[in-house]
């Protein structure tokens, strides 16, 4: 079977940077094994599978090389480019996933697309499990938690960019991942987010993760509408709109791969 793939490279408009993810539309589902075996083959973040349901609306699900996950944002929005690209005449798209029910994203006039997730604001940790404080160079103090990942707030941007962790000690946490944050002097906010237990050591941009900070960062600035920059070696920037429901996530994207898999 000869199927076309992409891989775009998500929440950024320069080659090389954002997170990379791959892109295949298909007819039917394949076995999870063999979507696995083909995002381990792909050896990317993320391996997003798109099946059509009717002219607007897809089933979508992801997959790390390691497992299936609940929820991507960078997937989805390369997806969404790779569907607004190859038919011009749409410009907005429904994605069905299990994990996260209907989500809605949108082609806009200025070149970005935008996605409205659920709202998934965390609630702070009393206690702070000791995986997480042997498992970061920098101790953690201010903790939060939701069904994805904890969320560490460091008083400065340095630590955030100088954290360095135990892989060892932050796998036992999983299938929760960790992110750490701190307010920004050029951002509202940064971060970065690490995922041994899922994905690899550190994801370079993480959509789905913002739907928690993003709501986070804004009750702690008083503001609704975020710039946030994910500060891991590749980099990206994500618009964050927040309401009492919804996260709504712009981001740009661009394209580095089109071809084909035989399997």
């Amino acid at each position: 079977m000869k199927l076309k793939i992409y891989q775009i490279d998500a929440f950024t408009n320069t080659i090389f940077k954002g997170n990379s993810a791959a892109v295949i539309v298909i007819d039917e589902w394949m076995s999870e094994d063999k979507m696995q075996s083909i995002a381990i083959e792909n050896n990317l973040s993320e391996t997003a599978f798109a099946k059509k349901c009717d002219d607007a609306t897809y089933e979508i699900r992801w997959f790390s090389p390691i497992t299936e996950i609940d929820f991507c944002g960078h997937a989805t929005l390369a997806t969404a480019f790779v569907l607004f690209q190859e038919d011009s005449s749409i410009n907005e798209v429904i994605f069905l996933a299990k994990a996260v029910g209907s989500l809605k994203v949108k082609q806009l006039d200025d070149g970005y697309i935008e996605m409205i997730f659920p709202n998934r604001k965390p609630s702070r940790v009393e206690s702070i499990p000791e995986e997480l404080k042997i498992g970061l160079s920098i101790e953690p103090k201010d903790v939060y938690i939701n069904q994805q990942t904890y969320f560490v707030i460091y008083p400065n941007e340095e630590d955030v960019y100088n954290v360095q962790i135990e892989i060892d000690e932050i796998k036992k946490l999983g299938p929760l991942d960790v992110t750490v944050t701190s307010k920004s002097t050029e951002y509202d906010f940064i971060s970065r987010y690490f995922w041994p237990a899922n994905g690899g050591l550190e994801d370079p941009v993480t959509g789905s993760m913002h739907t928690g900070l993003a709501p986070l960062w804004a009750e702690i600035l008083v503001k609704n509408e975020l710039l946030a920059y994910q500060a891991s070696n590749r980099g990206g920037i994500l618009k964050c709109k927040v309401s009492d429901e919804q996260v709504v996530i712009q981001g740009q994207a661009i394209q580095y791969l089109e071809g084909y898999i035989n399997i």
